[in-house]
């Protein structure tokens, strides 16, 4: 090889071993159709995701599209003022590798989102919409890049925003038309509702996890009644001690308190998927049980009672938490990493109040 072939070899090497060490993680990129709708129109939205890593990485697959949207992956703005999510939030197990999509190296994957059923969109304004997510348990682990993948969860998936004109629309409110929890019959006992075909045994056990939310979101507003500044089971699920998110964990458990004690519950049984249950923040006070909801112990860890107290917190009107993390350990790193997140998680909440194993 001459020297000029060398050098050239060489700097084709050197270019290709820059761009791998600039890879970082997940490229989002939007693309839209139109920039003007009108108000009978759907927003619709091409999410492509691509892995720019030199290994393979495993995506959570709830901080994607690739089984609808069940999170909220964009932040939408119009003129400027963030719009609300409408979507369902939901109570899961922890993630398991069966929860991950694998995407290769510089594999990409593309999902198609209709955006104005998922987000407030009726003022007729200038919109702005980017894909926005972040966890820590975001990415699965690959050997020897667990440390740098945990970061990169932290730090999310972001695309740069894209913009359209929208004339305004009626709210469509998180609707339930064509989702699961949809159906009719029910009844009511003691002044809680039933829907979606509630058994007598269904019944039974909401009922059951009812009393048990109500004990168990008594013993946390009485656990916050005071400033212990040395308290573990605090501490455990929502970092250090800091009076100003001490004050907002007491509030939230005053709020949860109060609903599930004076507020119309009504409980709907026809969610056939995996998961414990659901909401509609904007639409309070129903909550759709989902199958592992029925096996669940009434109290102890993801019980019944600890799902009730999980799903209510999310309604905007009581707490208004999202899910940043699931599980207990992913909670509790949660809380070692992200306090101002912790005390917005509600799995967070959830385990502090059924408090096991039992912490002072």
């Amino acid at each position: 090889m001459n020297k000029n072939k060398l050098i050239t070899a060489m700097s084709v090497a050197l270019s290709l071993l820059s761009t791998t060490a600039l890879a970082e993680g997940i490229n989002a990129q939007l693309t839209m159709s139109q920039t003007e709708y009108k108000s009978s129109d759907d927003v619709t939205v091409t999410v492509t995701l691509t892995n720019e890593e030199p290994v393979p990485v495993k995506i959570l697959k709830w901080y994607t599209a690739a089984e609808g949207v069940e999170e909220s992956l964009f932040n939408v703005t119009a003129n400027g003022e963030s719009r609300q999510y409408l979507g369902a939030h939901y109570k899961r197990q922890a993630p398991t590798k069966s929860d991950y999509i694998k995407l290769k190296a510089g594999e990409s994957v593309s999902y198609d989102v209709e955006l104005s059923s998922l987000y407030d969109m009726s003022a007729s304004a200038n919109y702005e919409i980017s894909y926005d997510v972040s966890s820590i348990q975001l990415f699965a682990p690959n050997p020897g890049q667990a440390k740098k993948l945990a970061r990169l969860g932290i730090d999310g998936i972001h695309s740069d925003p894209e913009s359209f004109y929208l004339e305004g629309r009626e709210l469509k409110s998180g609707t339930n038309k064509g989702k699961p929890g949809t159906g009719d019959g029910g009844g009511s006992v003691d002044g809680v509702s039933f829907s979606g075909r509630c058994s007598n045994s269904q019944q039974s056990d909401i009922l059951a996890g009812l009393d048990a939310a109500k004990e168990m979101s008594a013993d946390a507003r009485q656990h916050l009644s005071g400033n212990n500044t040395a308290s573990v089971r605090y501490s455990t699920w929502f970092g250090d001690y800091n009076s100003s998110r001490w004050n907002t964990v007491s509030n939230n458990f005053n709020k949860i308190d109060d609903a599930l004690n004076n507020e119309p519950l009504t409980f709907d049984c026809s969610c056939k998927k995996k998961y414990f249950a659901y909401v509609y923040p904007t639409q309070p006070y129903t909550i759709y049980m989902c199958s592992a909801f029925w096996s669940a112990p009434v109290t102890g860890t993801d019980s019944k009672g600890g799902t009730i107290i999980h799903e209510t917190s999310h309604f905007n009107v009581v707490a208004g938490t999202d899910d940043m993390v699931y599980g207990q350990s992913g909670a509790q790193a949660l809380a070692d990493s992200d306090p101002d997140q912790a005390i917005q998680n509600a799995d967070s909440h959830e385990y502090f109040a059924e408090n096991t194993p039992n912490l002072n």
